[in-house]
This record gives C-alpha cells, structure tokens and sequence, in this order.
C-alpha cells in the first residue's frame, strides 16, 4: 500500500458545488451522531464527487469508495486504477489511498489506520438522497445538455429509419451516437410493431414495419438522462392516436401533482387515479414501473406508496406512464416556474397538453 497523496489538479468549475455537497453529508453525520461515513454505490459517489467516472465495467461495482469525515475526504481505489483516476478524474482536496487490486475497498482501517467505524451508505441512504435530489447550478447546466444530446441523438437516428429497418440496427445507430457524445449507453431499447406489447423491449433482429418506439438512457458526469420516442410509417389508426393522446394526459396530471413539498408517495397516488380518469385500466400501474426523481440515477427512487420523500425545486424527474402499445417518457425539472421538459430536440414535433410541449408521435 502506498502513502496517500492529495489530488490539486484543475477542476475548477466543481468545487463551489463540492463544498455545498460536503456540507450537506457534514451535517448528516451531525444529525446521526457519526463520524464518518463511507460512500460505496455509484449513484453516491458520482453524486460525491460531481460527476467523476468510478466505474469501468457498466455491469460493475465502482472501482473506488470514499470515506467522508470531518477532517476531509479520502479516496481508495486499486492500485492499476489510481494514477487515472488521479490524472484525469478526482477533483481537487481529495486524499487518494492505494491498495493492491486484490484489496478490499470496504476494509477502512487497512488502508487508513484503526479506529475508524464509519456509517454505511446503507445506514444513510433516505437523507444522502434527500441530499442529492436538488440539483445545483454546475449540475443543472451538464444535465441539461445531456438531456438534450440524447432527445437530439433519437430525432436523428429515427429520422433516418424505414419500416425495413431492423431493431437490432436501430439500437447500434444510438448506441454508436450516445458513446460519440461522450456518454454511457446503459439502456437502449427498441421494439418494432410486431412487438409493441412489451414494455421493455430489448431490441432483436425484427424490422421495425409501421411503427416503432426507442428508449435512451445515457449516462454522463455521473447523471442519467431517460428518453422515449415514437416513429410512424403510415397514418396509424383512430385507436392509436387517441391512446397516444390519452397517456400525454395521464402524464400530464402527473406533472400536475409534481410540486415542492408533496411527497412522492401522494404523486404516485395521482398516478393511480389518472389511469381509469382517462380511460385506461385501473390495473395499468401495476404492470410497469411508473418512473420517479432522476439524476444520478435512473430514478432515484422508483416512485411507490412507501416512498416519503418530499419533492424540492430544481429537482429533475422521470415520469413514464404507459399502456397498451403506447408510452411518454421525458427528463424534465421541477423550476420555479413549473415542470420544464429537458430531453428537447426542437425538430421533434409536439403538442402543447396543458401548456407544456409534449413530444408526438414522428410521422415518415
């Protein structure tokens, strides 16, 4: 194990954020009496560490954790991943600890000494999110236009796409685009007409035929942007385009109940509610996820009845209310104005519902 070092390259443009952040996990500590806690889940520690990549594999536990306490932050991480991450990903004012890459990231007192028993991720997981789910000036701004990078990366992708046009093609064409833009692909999905049931379509070797929908969740500075678009090669029928109307309303007394103070748990209520008020089954929560707050998750949480989270401004949300052959699915933000959409390609046509611009269905 090597001595630590103390990282004081260039990053400017974090650290008023930084410091906001570490005040925010200062006085958690302060309200659960611990001294310490250690940052172990790649949501946390992007979050942490404003938007570093600690990870190599997409399907793998972060390669660093990170020990919070009163007196700094320190870092460990393997011995073949510590230079990189030095040179290229930790910000300034972080210790850095190496161990061997057969070592233990959880074991505090090998690589810092005893007498360290910090709190687990675990044991603060409700307020580290309640922490994390306001989003700052510096993270707004790369959200934002990672939001967009992906509604812009779907416009050109689906604007090129015919009915011979394979699912399995579609996704590469994403995944190809989402990696340029210096981002993860952590979920394409693609299902053509032959497969518009499922509601979690991995993308196969199907031509698209009449119509089709395209899901991106891409991941970049440690924030996720989730994004869902339809195309269409014919007219389609009366009893499509009036569903596709009538789930743009159920999402839309979605973002109605979306307000400072609520709690996710009476949003998701209103969820339940809007399905039967517009038409749907009153079963139709229960056979999809409904979505929830976003950000350097997926959704973080995936909104339920037991979820009692209050909900803040400046805060982002995935909401994806589906049915039978149709979703809406947006990143949008909890402004002081109201919900603002962010996932915009301005070349994607919409229609105002409720006064917000809502994405339709692509017409070829």
């Amino acid at each position: 194990m090597t001595s630590p070092a103390l990282i004081a390259h260039p990053l400017e443009r974090k650290l008023e954020d930084r410091a906001i952040k570490r005040a925010r996990v200062l006085e958690i500590l302060d309200a659960a009496a611990r001294d310490s806690v250690l940052l172990t889940s790649h949501t946390t520690l992007s979050w942490y560490l404003d938007g570093s990549r600690i990870g190599i594999s997409l399907a793998g536990d972060p390669i660093a954790a990170l020990l919070v306490t009163h007196d700094g932050d320190h870092l460990v991480t393997f011995n073949n991943e510590a230079q990189r991450l030095i040179a290229e990903e930790i910000p300034a004012g972080v210790t850095v600890h190496e161990i061997p890459w057969h070592g233990s990231l959880s074991d505090v007192a090998s690589w810092l000494g005893p007498g360290i028993f910090p709190a687990t991720e675990s044991e603060l997981a409700t307020p580290l999110r309640l922490a994390r789910r306001s989003l700052l000036p510096g993270e707004l701004s790369r959200y934002e236009l990672l939001c967009r990078d992906s509604a812009t990366i779907l416009t050109d992708v689906l604007s090129q796409a015919t009915p011979q046009t394979t699912e399995r093609q579609i996704a590469a064409a994403l995944a190809e685009r989402v990696v340029a833009a210096g981002a993860d692909p952590l979920v394409l999905l693609t299902s053509g007409a032959s497969r518009a049931a499922f509601r979690h379509p991995l993308p196969t070797d199907s031509a698209l035929g009449r119509r089709a929908m395209a899901v991106v969740c891409a991941r970049r500075d440690g924030m996720i942007a989730n994004v869902t678009r339809w195309v269409r090669f014919d007219d389609g029928t009366s009893a499509e385009r009036d569903a596709e109307a009538r789930i743009a309303n159920v999402e839309s007394d979605i973002f109605d109940a979306t307000v400072p103070g609520a709690s996710i748990a009476h949003v998701f209520s209103e969820i339940q509610a809007a399905y039967p008020r517009h038409g749907f089954g009153p079963d139709q929560w229960q056979l999809h996820h409904q979505g929830g707050p976003a950000g350097y998750a997926g959704r973080d949480p995936r909104a339920t009845v037991a979820v009692a989270d209050t909900i803040a401004l400046n805060q982002p949300f995935t909401w994806n209310p589906s049915g039978p052959g149709v979703k809406i699915e947006d990143t949008v933000l909890l402004s002081s104005e109201g919900i603002r959409p962010l996932s915009v390609d301005h070349r994607w046509p919409t229609t105002k519902v409720n006064g917000i611009d809502r994405p339709i269905t692509l017409q070829r």
